[in-house]
């Protein structure tokens, strides 16, 4: 894998650059904390996981924060118990309050130098403004889940962002994949025959089950995006795994 087969960089955003497992499991907590529950944190992030997976099939043109909403209504029904409205709300709400990664400005800043970057997201636009500013606003195609009327892992954010490329005169298979979901990305990447390289961040476990994300083959795996960055263009000694 080397830079110059390269024209365009597209990111998947929640989990790659930006950090929103702490975020949500602290609210997770606090609501099971206040009801008398006591599912552990790994309990908690899984149901997340499957929640949030179930209600992005179930209605895939309803905008995240009400998906957020949901999700921790439905949470909480797994454990016996209610979520207060306000709480509900600000869950729902709470996007803007997600860190992006120590690494990702950095990368994305020394990645923009050379390549058009991108971004899939499964937010609604005016929540991923929020996070693209904290990323410094580095992306030139922005693909959301609103714009495409899915959610991945819907094939439709990779065929717009692909088109919007094309259009740039930046063919499919100069465009390489960036992300940490292997159920919403490195596997819709696989079906189209996209080139992906798989951030695995220590600890994260968001994305990595459920439909298809066991047959998930990335071309490579980095454990940061710094990790990426400095193997893909310093060619330092990387542990990338090759896809089999």
């Amino acid at each position: 894998m080397r830079p110059d087969d390269f024209d365009a960089i597209t990111f998947d955003v929640y989990g790659t650059l930006i950090d929103w497992e702490p975020s949500i499991l602290a609210r997770l907590r606090a609501w099971a904390d206040g009801h008398g529950a006591s599912p552990t944190d790994a309990e908690l992030i899984d149901a997340f996981d499957r929640a949030r997976a179930h209600y992005q099939m179930l209605s895939p043109a309803r905008p995240y924060p009400r998906i957020l909403e949901l999700v921790i209504a439905y949470i909480a029904g797994e454990w016996s118990g209610r979520v207060d409205p306000d709480a509900q709300r600000a869950f729902g709400a709470s996007v803007g309050e997600w860190p992006a990664y120590d690494d990702s400005v950095t990368a994305l800043a020394r990645l923009k130098e050379r390549f058009v970057l991108g971004a899939l997201t499964n937010m609604d636009d005016t929540s991923f403004a929020l996070s693209r500013a904290r990323l410094q606003d580095p992306f030139e195609i922005i693909v959301t889940a609103e714009r495409a009327g899915a959610y991945k892992p819907s094939l439709r954010h990779f065929v717009l962002s692909l088109t919007d490329l094309a259009a740039r005169g930046i063919p499919p298979h100069r465009v390489l994949h960036v992300a940490q979901s292997r159920r919403a990305d490195v596997r819709p990447c696989n079906l189209l025959g996209q080139t992906v390289v798989h951030i695995d961040r220590s600890g994260k476990a968001l994305g990595h089950t459920g439909f298809g994300a066991e047959l998930a083959m990335p071309d490579a795996v980095y454990p940061t995006m710094a990790r990426f960055v400095a193997a893909f263009l310093d060619r330092a000694p990387s542990p990338s795994t090759r896809r089999r």
